[in-house]
């Protein structure tokens, strides 16, 4: 049996779009029966970095490569009889919603360097008058845009409760067919260059061009935003005090596209890379909270536990598990680590029953399940009892 191609899926992805199922559906078909890719679809990208995702998800949102817990589940089925649900799900999927409003302002803007250049939303809230705020920066999924993951995640609410900056990077198509952040390309997994210098760069701008409270910058991500976001604290732990990953893979999981496909059904080989770029503190610790459902049929969920590896960087932890269940009744495990100060410096949310989704957040944007608990507001609340030790003294 052979998979369709990336190609395949973009034309028919096209197709479904305008609405011709019956043209899409043959060309899928065709892949599966003739074992062959097929020639790319007129007005095609020219080569470039390959998308990582083939199968767009039941509830709308990135697209992905699912693996299967129990692979005999599926036993003596083809991929056809998987694709006439993807593609209703592509008819049924709506727009992506625009921000929720509020009084603050969320405006679109630039930022350039030798790597390239990408587009960003900021949102600043009402309440700012040149005063010092932390800056958090939003990485969105595959597919996705910043005003859909503004939508989704609600943080321009929370920012505009507590008082911060948040930026929204935008991917480009010509960088990534579906949008994604392209974390597993060894040349987007380095401080100084390709994709984590140009968000970087976005992150130095804003707090060039804003007040930002120093040691109070942040950076989370769903998915490969997730996996950019842990690239960003293992390369960048200067610049970010801590780290935000929901349903993501930790820096390093994969060097090309054959590694990223298998460390999404089932881990990395090698589930953490040295820090090299040196960490703020003797203990090599970075900051990070992290989000995983247990029944994530796209990223394995022990990738979360790697992240947590990663992060913890070989210190001394103690580790404290609870159990509990968010209003809507829907369980978690928590765990919690502190250092010898009895200061956090890990949580790791496991959520019972819950997919490749954002938790606790609104139907208006893609890629969100809004039972479980408010993964945003955790991390702001995280994030906010967390500074660079030398700022905050």
């Amino acid at each position: 049996m052979h998979m369709p191609t990336k190609i395949d899926m973009l034309e028919a992805t096209r197709l479904t779009r305008e609405g011709r199922l019956e043209e899409a559906m043959a060309i899928l078909r065709g892949a599966i029966a003739e074992g062959h890719a097929r020639p790319a679809p007129a007005g095609a990208s020219g080569p470039g970095p390959e998308g990582i995702d083939l199968s767009p998800p039941r509830n709308g949102g990135a697209w992905s490569l699912p693996f299967e817990a129990d692979p005999g589940a599926h036993a003596g089925k083809s991929v056809a009889d998987y694709l006439p649900e993807a593609l209703r799900g592509l008819l049924s999927r709506d727009a992506p919603s625009d921000p929720p409003g509020n009084e603050g302002t969320f405006e679109e803007h630039a930022y350039s360097n030798a790597a390239g250049s990408r587009t960003y939303k900021l949102y600043v809230p009402s309440l700012y008058r040149g005063q010092r705020l932390p800056l958090i920066v939003m990485l969105h999924g595959c597919t996705q845009s910043p005003d859909d993951f503004a939508a989704g995640t609600r943080m321009n609410e929370l920012a505009e409760e507590h008082g911060l900056l948040v930026a929204y990077p935008a991917q480009v198509q010509s960088a990534n067919a579906s949008k994604c952040w392209n974390w597993f390309n060894t040349a987007d997994q380095k401080r100084g260059q390709g994709e984590p210098s140009l968000i970087a760069g976005i992150t130095r701008q804003v707090m060039q061009q804003y007040e930002v409270a120093p040691g109070r910058v942040y950076v989370a991500g769903l998915s490969a935003g997730g996996a950019v976001a842990a690239i960003m604290g293992t390369t960048y732990p200067d610049l970010y005090s801590a780290i935000g990953v929901h349903s993501g893979l930790a820096c390093g999981a994969a060097s090309d596209m054959s590694s990223a496909f298998m460390a999404m059904r089932q881990g990395s080989a090698v589930p953490f890379v040295a820090r090299t770029q040196g960490a703020r503190d003797g203990n090599g610790i970075v900051p990070t909270i992290v989000f995983h459902g247990d029944r994530d049929n796209t990223v394995h969920p022990v990738n979360g536990d790697h992240v947590v590896i990663q992060s913890r960087g070989g210190a001394e932890l103690d580790e404290v598990v609870t159990k509990g269940k968010s209003p809507d009744g829907t369980s978690y495990s928590r765990t919690i680590l502190t250092d010898p100060h009895g200061r956090v410096a890990l949580e790791h949310w496991v959520l019972h029953g819950l997919g490749h989704a954002w938790s606790g957040g609104s139907a208006k944007g893609s890629f969100t399940d809004p039972r479980g608990p408010n993964a945003s507001r955790e991390m702001v609340r995280f994030f906010l009892r967390h500074a660079h030790a030398a700022s905050a003294a």
